[in-house]
């Protein structure tokens, strides 16, 4: 009787913990980033980004969320799988660290937090190093800073170019949108336990060979963005620019539901079948935590992101967006957790050193980077003495 009562304890902590870490992902990392650039070109108040954040956030972690949430649940570490105490010791270290960062106002890189401290508490339960992984996430998180913010310098420069004609440019950055669209993952199209895209299922649906038709469907549908937008931006230019970004915003919101709700449910994945729990339920839980969370802490970070690191028009928004939104899917499709603090601070500061008036804060940019290191390491550490001590006491 008391061992069983102690089982449900430990599963119980597990969700708990794991609840948790939605919340602060939600308050700060997915709450807070999506939409930062576009409250800071005033497309957008504080308040109701933090409301349809929370909403978009939700449905990407439903829709799009298997991916990540099995990689950080089965590939941090080789040889042993995650225990409730593990999950629980893992979870709570990680979330206290970006708790920290949201009332300090520091976007703390969830992905280097989590990832840190699972790796530390499976290395000291017996676990070795999954090498493979970790080169594919460093390199991830080290191109994301030149990759991203040189994309968005490079295209906040073309925006802002009297030579570049807004309808021409604003639908050439659609036809890239539309592609990538056509070709997301959904649970909803895919068999049991895996995904599809729109451009696949549409091909299944007219019975027709997979390649013609994938290529077909992403032609088809970002050609209808392209069209879309080309017609806006000849009707006024301005209001097309502030819809693309609000439009770019709720995709970077829901990339975010659909890589961040990994990071939070990852850790218990071994868990859910002990408990009769599926993922896809999971998901669900996972992403009324973040909704949560954007709803109750999210507007302080959404504040520091768009005000405390750049000073952005709508064309620079725009241009911290669209890397964004491509390097979120990026590594969704990869299975990678990656940060989103990372890749919004990253494009903002990009996309801010175009500009004509309204510079970057380099010395806050300092802080953030040095605030992402030691999370990291502090993570690593955390998660492995804590795991060492626990089961030294077992």
């Amino acid at each position: 009787m008391f061992d069983a009562v102690a089982t449900i304890a430990t599963f119980g902590a597990a969700g708990v913990a794991s609840l948790f870490m939605a919340w602060t992902i939600g308050a700060g990392s997915s709450g807070s980033t999506p939409f930062a650039p576009a409250v800071g070109a005033n497309a957008i108040s504080v308040m109701r980004a933090a409301f349809v954040v929370g909403l978009l956030g939700l449905a990407g972690a439903v829709l799009q969320g298997a991916n990540v949430t099995a990689a950080v649940g089965t590939e941090l570490v080789r040889g042993v799988a995650f225990t409730p105490l593990s999950a629980t010791l893992g979870l709570l270290v990680a979330a206290t660290l970006v708790a920290v960062g949201v009332f300090a106002g520091y976007p703390i890189a969830t992905a280097f937090t989590v990832t840190g401290a699972m790796v530390g508490v499976g290395l000291a339960t017996g676990g070795t190093p999954a090498w493979g992984k970790y080169i594919q996430i460093g390199l991830l998180w080290t191109l994301t800073p030149f990759v991203g913010g040189a994309t968005a310098y490079a295209t906040a420069r073309l925006l802002q170019s009297e030579a570049a004609a807004d309808d021409r440019v604003l639908p050439g950055l659609a036809v890239v949108i539309g592609a990538i669209v056509a070709n997301v993952g959904f649970v909803v199209f895919g068999p049991p336990g895996g995904t599809a895209s729109l451009a696949t299922a549409a091909g299944r649906a007219l019975s027709l060979p997979e390649t013609p038709a994938n290529v077909a469907a992403t032609a088809s549908l970002a050609g209808a963005f392209a069209l879309l937008v080309w017609r806006a931006a000849a009707r006024d230019p301005v209001a097309c620019k502030y819809r693309m970004l609000l439009g770019l915003g709720g995709l970077v919101a829901f990339s975010a539901g659909g890589s961040q709700v990994g990071l939070a449910l990852g850790p218990i994945v071994p868990l859910l079948d002990a408990v009769d729990v599926s993922v896809s339920a999971a998901l669900v839980g996972g992403g009324v935590g973040l909704l949560v969370g954007s709803w109750t802490g999210a507007p302080r970070m959404i504040k520091a992101l768009s005000r405390d690191y750049s000073s952005l028009s709508a064309e620079r928004s725009i241009a911290a967006l669209f890397p964004a939104f491509i390097i979120a899917q990026t590594a969704v499709f990869f299975g990678i957790p990656v940060s989103f603090n990372e890749i919004i601070v990253s494009t903002i500061v990009g996309a801010g050193y175009a500009g004509r008036s309204g510079g970057t804060s380099a010395s806050k940019m300092g802080r953030t980077v040095v605030a992402w290191a030691l999370s990291l390491a502090l993570a690593l550490l955390c998660g492995y003495g804590l795991a060492s001590l626990a089961s030294a006491i077992a």
